[in-house]
């Protein structure tokens, strides 16, 4: 996502990408990666990956940016003081700015570090060039419907349950599990399986489908979101969290607890021609806040400040 920043920051000031080339969250891996990356110091280093503690490297000099807390809440107790030590609160302490992808993250973020509260501001990733509306036809007889990510917040268990009486086909990117593979068969939903997908290939899927459900429990963000209200499909998502947030009530808002409230979305789309229409037409709103060239602005910006 940052990828697509760069050509409109580099007007403005030299950009180097580096990727650290050890994996993993081991001490010794830590140690590595730090020293790989003071190797590669800049003026201003902006670290956006899940490598929070490489700011070890660059200190005062340095931005983070937090995609999610998932890490800091799961595991044992070593695990999650560990994870919270070198990801979180030390970083935080080091770095000029923190940057996250949504408010729906900040206010999560927060309850780990809020001694960072002055520190943190909100710059949504950028919605990807090259995603653009075209002319089709919503097939009313048996509309494809997308699903984005297979997951267990990707919620697909309510929503296959949701779409069961519904004529349509589902096409789901993302490898599915056995348990998903049994319950679609059990539902006698007739679907297409992709993974391993280039974005071109993605960016054919929304092209191909006639509406997305995102259903989703809990997202740092919702990408596909605005994927899909880029390329001009209207798109099912869920009332809460980083979801309500992104779509901005452009979207066809559900319950994503109840398997009712999901069905009665997928349906009003398929049978209201006026409603979907409106959808589309806010969606082409909604994206316009993504454009690269405006979050690429704020993280200038951000940039600008640091030198001062």
């Amino acid at each position: 996502m940052f990828l697509g920043l760069i050509p409109y920051i580099s007007k403005e000031s030299k950009v180097v990408v580096t990727e650290v080339a050890n994996a993993g969250a081991s001490p010794s891996i830590l140690l590595k990666n730090i020293r790989f990356a003071h190797s590669k110091k800049e003026e201003i280093n902006h670290v956006t990956g899940d490598v929070h503690y490489l700011v070890f490297a660059f200190r005062n000099n340095s931005i983070l940016t937090i995609h999610d807390v998932k890490s800091a809440l799961h595991g044992n107790l070593v695990k999650k003081f560990y994870i919270r030590l070198f990801w979180f609160w030390l970083p935080a302490l080091l770095v000029r700015r923190i940057t996250v992808i949504s408010d729906f993250t900040k206010s999560e973020v927060l309850h780990i570090i809020p001694f960072a509260k002055n520190k943190i501001k909100v710059v949504h990733n950028p919605v990807r060039k090259g995603l653009k509306a075209s002319t089709y036809k919503f097939n009313t007889v048996k509309p494809q419907i997308l699903f984005i990510g297979t997951k267990p917040n990707k919620n697909l268990e309510r929503s296959f349950e949701a779409i069961k009486d519904i004529p349509c086909r589902a096409m789901i990117i993302g490898e599915l599990t056995d348990d998903l593979i049994k319950l679609l068969k059990e539902l006698q939903i007739e679907y297409e399986n992709k993974f391993n997908l280039t974005f071109e290939e993605i960016v054919t899927c929304y092209r191909n489908c006639d509406l997305v459900c995102f259903a989703s429990t809990y997202e740092g963000f919702g990408m596909p979101i605005i994927e899909a209200q880029a390329m001009g499909k209207p798109v099912v998502t869920s009332n809460i969290g980083a979801m309500l947030e992104v779509s901005d009530n452009y979207a066809c808002m559900v319950n994503p607890y109840d398997v009712n409230s999901i069905r009665e979305g997928v349906q009003k789309i398929c049978n209201d021609e006026a409603y979907r229409e409106q959808l589309i037409q806010n969606g082409f709103k909604n994206v316009k806040r993504f454009q690269p060239e405006y979050i690429a602005k704020q993280y200038i910006e951000l940039y600008k400040e640091i030198l001062t």
